[in-house]
């Protein structure tokens, strides 16, 4: 009798084990969906929306707020019955959800429209999350414009009318307080939040930072926003597609700079995910389509399939590329190229290696920081220059980038007209026209003293003491001079153009720098035409109308000006890598064996030898022999410098000689 008594209480505290684990897991992994502003509940995207002000619906609401609604939307979306209420506040309002832990994603729904008084164009709040500041000054309106104004500016017929922002929360305290606190003077609104569980783990604790030497940064405790989630080479995957978590994968084709540059590939047969933890980083519908370099026959292998992004300065960004080999069976077949900034962020990538076979769901993790004076993040897969012709085709399905908290914070400050072009805040213009200003003083005051200096110089200096005083290294404000002095003198010839001086002494046409920024307005984005391992290649166009190409150089490039060397598998073996080949020679200081013969005649020889040392030193072995960006065009300038003063000498010495005569 003791026994069945024994093991009847044993029966019962197993029950109420499993119940409070069954209970716990529920309240862990349940999803809240909140339509704002409405006593009534709605269907929407397959799944049911309950209202705010609904009693007894799992949270609770600082204060009632005002529930606003409308008829009508100025566009169509499968949230629509969602977006025609919403709560508007002109004073804090917060959301308080109880009974949730773990790693949600948090989304908030902003759709606009105009309610009684309240006019929305003026609308401005902060957003904050158990502490963690998520918006700050947000203007949803402008917002919408701003980037309705990118995609049509990248050739895009598509437009939004609505406002999704997306983050990842680790929540550790049972429960979620999302505060809407507006501006002084202004208010706020909300129309819809969801909340969805993410039962697996989504990113590692630690992450390789791009070109640190195998540094890395911790993610724990940081707040991650969703800033870009594309399904690369294939069509949108809506939000009941990737029924498990609920996101939605933009095409790629309006953030490429090229589309033209990758093919779109597809293959929806037996793919797997190649490990079994991966089945929630993303939906297997991505890894069915893929994006790969087109014509890739040419030898030179020179060009990218290049991503361009715009995000917000001075965060760390995260970025996952995901890969999934849909043609080859064999290993070796498709080797690559990953750059993340203009830096080199994988070499030798081989999908078939890193995913151990064909169709295996795969992918990788990178962490890149954006300074505060940028804008613009860059994505680029392009060939594996060191493999020659062969197995040189990049792959590319997938790609998310997250934006990483700081101290706190998520939230960065921009403003946009109705346009949505950026008018930025009161307080960084006071700041850039002081700096502006203090620049502009700099500038004028060494502009003075170059003129004078080179005025007194030519007026001391006749034309026969150039052989016997060839100029020296002068700063860069006072370049040009020597050029110009040259021409000025008997014997040189040239032509007055309106936007600088070209000389006869086939050293080529010199742009100042206000020349080329006046050329590429400030070199600006929108006129990018190409990006390779070391800078972006400008489209330009000088004062008389002349089209250019102006490459710029990136001082954090790790490719210094070497690194991309020319291959061309015609020609015999030991003459395959052009900057092999060339090393061979500048090592038996024979470099002029290799130069092109129409140049015979028309070069320095000391200044041919500098240039050997150059690119010597920027392909030593070792990354901490090679000389800075900085270094390499000090000594460029160098060069250019000796080459001159030898093509003055030498127009000297003919103009003598033709007297003479």
């Amino acid at each position: 009798m003791e026994k069945v008594q024994g093991w009847g209480v044993f029966a019962v505290r197993f029950l109420v084990i499993i119940y409070v684990i069954v209970t716990t897991g529920e309240a862990q992994s349940k999803s809240f969906l909140i339509n704002c502003g409405t006593n009534s509940s709605v269907n929407v995207d397959g799944r049911r929306w309950v209202g705010d002000l609904v009693p007894d619906n799992n949270l609770t609401l600082s204060s009632p707020g005002i529930a606003a609604s409308t008829a009508t939307l100025s566009g169509s979306s499968i949230f629509g019955p969602l977006y025609k209420t919403a709560q508007f506040f002109t004073d804090g309002l917060n959301y308080t959800f109880v009974g949730i832990q773990g790693n949600y994603f948090l989304r908030l729904h902003f759709c606009s429209f105009s309610f009684e008084n309240y006019n929305v164009n003026e609308s401005a709040f902060d957003v904050v999350a158990n502490g963690l500041k998520l918006v700050s000054e947000v203007n949803v309106p402008g917002e919408i414009s701003h980037k309705n104004s990118n995609l049509q500016s990248s050739g895009s017929n598509s437009s939004s009318f609505f406002l999704i922002k997306e983050y990842i929360l680790l929540i550790n305290m049972d429960v979620l307080v999302i505060e809407f606190l507006p501006i002084k003077g202004s208010f706020g609104f909300i129309n819809a939040i969801e909340l969805v569980p993410a039962v697996d783990k989504l990113f590692a604790d630690s992450i390789s930072r791009v070109g640190d030497n195998g540094a890395s940064l911790n993610l724990n405790g940081r707040g991650i926003q969703t800033m870009y989630r594309l399904n690369v080479g294939g069509p949108e995957i809506k939000s009941n597609q990737d029924s498990d978590l609920w996101r939605t994968w933009e095409v790629d084709s309006s953030y490429m700079i090229t589309a033209d540059a990758g093919s779109e590939i597809s293959n929806s047969s037996n793919i797997t995910y190649a490990s079994t933890n991966d089945s929630s980083v993303a939906p297997l519908l991505v890894y069915e389509t893929a994006r790969t370099m087109s014509n890739t026959e040419v030898l030179e292998k020179r060009f990218n399939m290049s991503w361009k992004f715009e995000v917000d300065p001075d965060f760390d960004y995260l970025i996952r590329l995901h890969f999934c080999e849909l043609v080859y069976a064999v290993p070796n077949q498709r080797i690559f190229r990953i750059y993340i900034n203009n830096r080199t962020a994988a070499d030798t990538f081989d999908v078939f290696v890193r995913s151990r076979g064909m169709n295996r769901a795969y992918h990788q993790d990178y962490i890149d920081a954006v300074s505060s004076n940028t804008k613009t993040l860059w994505i680029q897969l392009g060939p594996e220059t060191a493999t020659g012709a062969a197995g040189t085709d990049a792959l590319l399905n997938g790609l998310e980038i997250f934006k990483l908290s700081r101290n706190g914070n998520l939230a960065y400050v921009e403003t946009y007209d109705s346009t949505g072009n950026s008018v930025g805040n009161s307080k960084s213009k006071v700041l850039w026209v002081g700096i502006g200003a203090g620049i502009a003083s700099v500038v004028i005051l060494a502009v003075i003293i170059s003129f004078t200096y080179c005025f007194c110089r030519r007026q001391r200096k006749k034309l026969s003491d150039t052989k016997s005083n060839s100029p020296g290294w002068r700063p860069l404000f006072l370049h040009g001079s020597i050029l110009n002095k040259a021409a000025n003198g008997k014997g040189a010839s040239g032509s007055q153009y309106p936007y600088g001086f070209v000389a006869s002494t086939r050293a080529g046409k010199r742009f100042k720098l206000p020349e080329i920024r006046s050329a590429t307005n400030n070199f600006d984005d929108s006129l990018v035409i190409g990006v390779g391992g070391f800078g972006k290649v400008y489209k330009g166009e000088t004062e008389d109308g002349t089209l250019v190409a102006i490459k710029r150089s990136n001082p954090q490039s790790e490719q210094v000006v070497c690194a991309r060397a020319v291959i061309n598998p015609s020609l015999p073996k030991d003459q395959i890598n052009l900057a092999e080949w060339a090393m061979r020679w500048q090592r038996q200081r024979s470099l002029e064996t290799i130069i092109d013969p129409h140049l015979k005649g028309n070069y320095a020889p000391e200044s041919l030898k500098k240039f050997g040392e150059i690119a010597e030193k920027c392909l030593a072995d070792e990354g901490k022999n090679r000389p800075t960006m900085g270094e390499v065009l000090w000594h460029l300038e160098y060069v250019l410098q000796l080459h001159e003063a030898w093509m003055c000498t030498n127009n000297a010495e003919n103009s003598f000689s033709s007297i003479q005569a």
